[in-house]
């Protein structure tokens, strides 16, 4: 799941060598994946209206329940 949201995002921005996907698990087994990007492509993660970002979690919580998890996708500011 990591390599996927990195290979997604890292093809969104201007600086893909600063895309950094970092995952905790918690303690009712959901598992959080964190995003962080250069401040300068925030903006081309998130999308207007927030649809790129949107369509990252759609197809993380996908690949999720095929796994049988609960995740959670967030972009780190």
């Amino acid at each position: 799941m990591k390599e996927l949201l990195e290979t997604i995002t890292r093809a969104l921005v201007d600086t893909p060598e600063a895309v950094h996907v970092h995952s905790m698990e918690g303690a009712n087994g959901r598992v959080l994946y964190e995003i962080q990007v250069d401040p300068k492509d925030i903006g081309k993660v998130i999308g207007r209206e927030g649809r790129i970002i949107k369509s990252i979690r759609v197809l993380a919580k996908a690949c999720a329940v095929r796994d049988g998890k609960n995740v959670q996708v967030e972009l780190a500011e």
